[in-house]
């Protein structure tokens, strides 16, 4: 008995495990809200290692995380006006002391407190810089595993992470390199604009990063999954991305309203519960946080591409089905899918039968 409780509790971390799927009953509800959660409770487990994934495969983060912190940072001290050097110097050139130039000197003089970077933080920053070669591939493997759990296919995490990411490498660097450098583009816009003057002209820039900003968000959910669908161009990926944006919009705003709704929990775990539940808020993102935001965004999207892309192709291309399987064939994967599910049962027979 002993042996088996153990067994059980070790399945959490079985990378291996097979999931479940969906039956056909949950594969009529078609994709909506209830087939969502569904499918959500099933592949629970699995969505726990693609955050570990995530969370590992972008350890370069880390490092800017804790230039962001400012920890490693020498303080200083510096006066808040400009025309604090000069009056020192005036005051220095004179020499006589009156009421009037000491309230111009406790007024001019104020001091504040600043950061300057030390050699640790130039280090952080070139191994933070590594997400760039990390980024886009990480998030291809998650996004062929998650995909495979929306489509109810069998999921082996570890098999068909590394699989994506050969499969996908020459033409995830550079997607990911373009992803990432817009993200932060259009994020450092909003922040620079948030905190300048407020008049007309800024209003107007302000708002219009706010919707590009938001644009981009609704293309993110189908960068990655076309990367491993199809067999595009960087730029077809996201020219369609783009369409989809705007074509999904429903379903984009409804996954939009999901990742906004699971981040005031976590916020809410940070801040609002008197710091009782501070640790569950900072397990979340290690455990599940991440995946759970890339399962929406996935969910949302693969609908839609399925029903744009994917049965149009297999209605001019009738002999690329395969019935007997009852295996839905993907573009990219005519051929890869076989090879995968090869891959999968000679991984199985080498782990004596897992």
């Amino acid at each position: 008995m002993k042996k088996n409780d153990k067994n059980k509790r070790l399945r959490l971390f079985d990378l291996q495990k097979d999931g479940k799927g969906i039956s056909k009953n949950q594969a009529d509800l078609g994709p909506g809200l209830k087939k969502f959660f569904i499918s959500y409770k099933n592949n629970f487990n699995k969505l726990i290692s693609v955050n570990i994934f995530m969370v590992l495969g972008n350890f370069p983060i880390i490092f800017l995380i804790c230039n962001l912190s400012g920890y490693f940072k020498t303080g200083y001290f510096i006066p808040f006006s400009d025309l604090f050097q000069n009056i020192a110097g005036i005051f220095a050139s004179d020499g006589e002391l009156t009421p009037y130039k000491m309230t111009l000197y406790a007024l001019e003089g104020l001091q504040r407190n600043a950061l300057a970077p030390t050699a640790i933080n130039y280090v952080f920053y070139a191994l933070g810089a590594l997400t760039l070669f990390t980024f886009g591939p990480v998030n291809t493997g998650c996004a062929y595993i998650i995909r495979n759990m929306v489509n109810g296919e069998p999921v082996f995490p570890w098999s068909d992470f590394w699989y994506a990411v050969k499969r996908n490498i020459k033409q995830s660097l550079p997607l990911g390199m373009i992803d990432l450098g817009i993200t932060v583009l259009l994020g450092w816009n909003l922040y620079t604009m948030i905190s300048s003057t407020a008049d007309f002209f800024a209003s107007m820039l302000f708002w219009s990063n706010v919707v590009l900003f938001i644009l981009y968000f609704f293309m993110r959910y189908y960068l990655y999954v076309q990367a491993v669908t199809f067999k595009l161009t960087i730029f077809k990926i996201i020219k369609n991305s783009l369409i989809f944006a705007l074509l999904g919009f429903k379903r984009n705003i409804a996954a939009f309203f999901g990742i906004i709704l699971v981040l005031i929990i976590e916020l809410a775990l940070m801040f609002a519960t008197g710091g009782i539940l501070v640790p569950l808020a900072v397990a979340a993102p290690l455990a599940m946080l991440f995946s759970s935001l890339a399962f929406i965004k996935v969910y949302a999207a693969y609908p839609k591409i399925k029903e744009h892309m994917i049965d149009p192709y297999l209605e001019e291309h009738p002999e690329e089905k395969e019935p007997e399987d009852d295996i839905e064939p993907i573009m990219k994967d005519d051929v890869t899918e076989r090879e995968r599910l090869e891959a999968i049962k000679k991984n199985m027979k080498g782990d004596g039968g897992r």
